[in-house]
């Protein structure tokens, strides 16, 4: 494991956003939702994400999720990834991180 200093900790632009749409993917290579998530005053993107072993879509509308916004956008097929939707990978699927009780979106982690 390769430890950082924390000037490179705080580069990392981690918030949290509430997810308003989501969609099918049916053109992604493993299966995935297309997602939209509020980040407050850092706006509305979108991600790809592999969700759907763990997750309904409705049960994700609505859920406080944690993103890293400032990665470079990623082309997934015909859909551009524009952050990071942040997880834990199981043997089950993927868990979403989320936040204990509700914070305004875009704040960010500390």
């Amino acid at each position: 494991m390769d430890l950082i200093e924390w000037k490179d900790f705080e580069k990392i632009l981690m918030v949290t956003g509430t997810i308003t749409r989501i969609e099918d993917f049916p053109q992604a290579r493993k299966p995935a939702y297309q997602i939209w998530v509020d980040f407050g005053n850092y706006g509305e993107r979108k991600t790809s994400a592999q969700l759907v072993r763990l997750y309904q879509k409705e049960d994700l509308l609505g859920k406080q999720i944690v993103g890293i916004i400032n990665f470079p956008e990623k082309q997934i097929g015909p859909f551009r990834s524009q952050f990071l939707l942040t997880g834990f990978e199981t043997e089950e699927g993927v868990v979403i991180t989320t936040v204990e009780r509700p914070v305004p979106n875009g704040t960010k982690i500390s």
